[in-house]
């Protein structure tokens, strides 16, 4: 479905945060018979839903809402909205079609597009491609998820998108390049269960992309995937971290040297990991790997890593602090406890308490010295999954400033106090920045 079926046709957009706002701006512009917007919190959204929006598309709440849902001929969601909402059940049995602007703006522009999902690693790679294309002359529009809502993109050639899971779910036509770049258990509440969440996030791959990329070292990907053909990053027939000429880690494309694995300024293997997919993505594209090297290399080190994810606070009491607050799940904590795998570590868990199974992290940690410190909801289930591990100390703090203070006292000189919630949500924060905000000014009041 293109936006240009949503001619004479009644709409219903389903959410008014920026997602919704541009679709009805877009919608608005191809002359559906009727368009509203729907909300289905209170009466009253931030910011207020005025002045052209309120003209397009009058805004109407409550149990009006859900009948506006139902009486049109499609219905727009925003991400936001869970496929566990009880009002799309009703929509999905009414047989009302319901479709994303995402999908909408897909339609026309899938050619010209690479699309980047996946458990982790997504925004860093997604940006990693749209970085390092225009270091090599191929100007790119770069949005989605991660920033511009798809229906707000200006006119491009190229568009680079970080798709999540709720925005690949309707998708009716795929990216010229598809890229996944790790699949694992994530927001398993607004899917409905595992098998949901994979299929919404894999629903990416569905629709014919000229070309898949994942991520080769993923072996739950390389399960879903099964034979279909793709391109595995980081092995040996694509691009991969092997031994240099001069004996380090160097990046490969095939057995050809690239540029040092030092030229990257991300910590962990799976920041190499994402590199690998980028340069795939690259390769598959047409870009010269080898001819570009040295360029390639520059754009590289000049990558500024994206805030929230392992991002190093400088502290004078040498310790190192990490805010890698957007680990929302246990394999990210895991990943991010990885990147700093023999120094002294203490991680500090905890958010909101959704359920979800810990087992994980526990055999992670099996043979791994490392404080925890657990701090609301969560903290405490984590705390207790991972009792009985002989080398893991365990403790439970009322908020996170003092589990900063706590953390000071137990990380020996030189460690690493590292913020990886391995919680789905924030809990009693707003949002990732503000307990990025809480957990940075900590730092800051507790230093010496």
């Amino acid at each position: 479905m293109r936006l240009s079926d949503l001619r004479g046709r009644k709409v219903a957009v389903w959410g008014t945060g920026r997602e919704g706002r541009a679709a009805v701006t877009a919608i608005a512009a191809h002359g559906p018979a009727d368009l509203v917007a729907v909300d289905d919190g209170g009466s009253t959204v931030s910011p207020p839903w005025d002045g052209f929006l309120a003209t397009a598309a009058p805004l109407v709440t409550g149990d009006a809402g859900a009948q506006r849902l139902a009486a049109a001929d499609v219905v727009v969601r925003s991400p936001g909205v869970p496929n566990t909402h009880p009002w799309l059940a009703e929509l999905r049995r009414r047989q009302v079609p319901v479709t994303q602007g995402t999908a909408l703006w897909m339609a026309d522009h899938a050619a010209r597009t690479v699309g980047v999902t996946g458990s982790k690693g997504k925004s860093t790679t997604s940006s990693l491609i749209s970085h390092l294309l225009a270091a090599v002359d191929q100007p790119n529009v770069f949005g989605g998820n991660i920033g511009v809502p798809t229906l707000d993109l200006p006119a491009a050639d190229l568009y680079v998108l970080e798709l999540s899971s709720y925005q690949c779910s309707d998708l009716t036509d795929s990216p010229r390049v598809a890229v996944v770049t790790a699949l694992f258990p994530e927001h398993l509440d607004a899917h409905g269960g595992e098998r949901e969440y994979y299929r919404d996030k894999l629903n990416l791959l569905a629709h014919g992309p000229e070309t898949v990329v994942v991520n080769g070292a993923d072996p739950r990907l390389a399960a879903e995937l099964g034979d279909r053909p793709v391109v595995r990053a980081g092995t040996p027939d694509t691009t991969q971290v092997a031994g240099g000429p001069d004996g380090t880690p160097w990046f490969h494309l095939g057995d050809q040297p690239l540029f040092p694995r030092a030229v990257l300024p991300l910590v962990g293997r799976h920041n190499e990991g994402n590199l690998c997919v980028a340069l795939a993505v690259l390769d598959v594209l047409g870009v010269d790997l080898l001819a570009r090297r040295d360029t390639l290399a520059a754009a590289v080190a000049g990558f500024q890593g994206l805030a929230h994810r392992l991002t190093e606070i400088v502290d004078p009491s040498g310790l190192t602090f990490v805010d890698d607050t957007l680990a929302t799940s246990p394999y990210a904590a895991m990943h991010a406890i990885d990147a700093y795998d023999g120094r002294a570590l203490t991680v500090i868990v905890g958010g909101a308490d959704r359920g979800l199974d810990y087992t994980p992290l526990r055999d992670h940690l099996a043979e791994r010295e490392i404080t925890v410190i657990g701090v609301p909801d969560s903290g405490a289930r984590i705390v207790a999954a991972l009792d009985g591990l002989p080398k893991v100390r365990c403790e439970v703090t009322g908020d996170l400033v003092e589990a900063v203070r706590r953390a000071r006292r137990v990380t020996p000189a030189g460690g690493v106090v590292l913020l990886s919630p391995a919680a789905p949500s924030y809990g009693r924060f707003r949002n990732f920045e503000h307990r990025s905000e809480v957990f940075a000014q900590a730092v800051r009041d507790t230093a010496d």
